[in-house]
């Protein structure tokens, strides 16, 4: 199959059209609408250098809330006998960073996302972050042009050998944090030790992390580790809407 240059044309042009037609196929998807494939294709360092061109990033926000539906319609129907806390495993191992990445790459998508002249020579193209927020756009991009029904085909198509994965491994909760944090924002969480209370022999440790210095999360527990795996406990709901953060001291 031929793969698409990294060559910026104009929209509407005979490149352009090919670019889109070439990305349609790798998709398993055509489009009816092409301008939603180009949007989720551009990349914002490109849309900032080009005041015509919109970019992905409304479209990944809508493919974000997409995806998760769909994988948790599908793993709540797919293991019926499965509690909550494994089908919580089974969703975050479909929609991991690495796994959407990897979709990426193996419909070979990296080539068709249009980026910005610093942003290219930077090597962005093949960042995972990058090829994450593109499949998002992109399951967006479907829902717009041709319903639930395309969407969830599409997901269920390129995420299946994850989706019916039999062993999904144990993530703890700072290993889960972290992955969360390099790919969204490229940091890493900072714990700290805010207080320890209690007798020598029974103390209580409490923990708070933050990332990117915003504090997300407060935990206590009956070693430094319990602490923290606590406070991080309490940054994934945060980040994923189910608590409140934190006050500011």
């Amino acid at each position: 199959m031929r793969r698409c240059c990294s060559v910026v044309m104009a929209a509407d042009t005979p490149v352009e059209d090919a670019r889109l037609a070439d990305a349609e196929r790798l998709l398993g998807h055509a489009f009816s609408d092409r301008g939603l494939l180009r949007t989720a294709l551009t990349h914002p360092s490109y849309a900032a250098e080009h005041a015509d061109a919109d970019t992905y990033d409304r479209m990944e926000f809508l493919g974000d809330a997409i995806l998760g539906f769909v994988v948790s319609e599908h793993v709540y129907s797919a293991f019926p006998s499965e509690p909550e806390g494994s089908l919580t495993r089974r969703k975050h191992y479909a929609v991991a960073g690495d796994a959407l990445a990897g979709v990426a790459e193996s419909l070979g998508l990296s080539g068709y996302v249009l980026l910005g002249s610093g942003a290219n020579a930077a090597g962005e193209r093949q960042r995972a972050s990058v090829l994450e927020n593109t499949v998002e756009a992109l399951i967006g991009a479907i829902y717009l042009d041709a319903g639930l029904d395309a969407a969830r085909s599409f997901v269920l198509r390129v995420l299946g050998p994850r989706l019916e994965a039999q062993d999904v491994p144990e993530v703890d909760a700072k290993s889960a944090l972290q992955q969360w944090t390099q790919w969204h924002s490229g940091s890493l969480p900072s714990y700290r030790i805010v207080e320890v209370a209690g007798p020598i022999h029974a103390r209580t440790f409490t923990a708070s992390v933050a990332v990117d210095e915003q504090v997300l999360g407060i935990g206590s527990g009956p070693s430094k580790q319990a602490a923290e795996k606590a406070a991080a406990n309490h940054a994934l709901d945060v980040l994923h809407g189910r608590r409140e953060a934190p006050p500011e001291a």
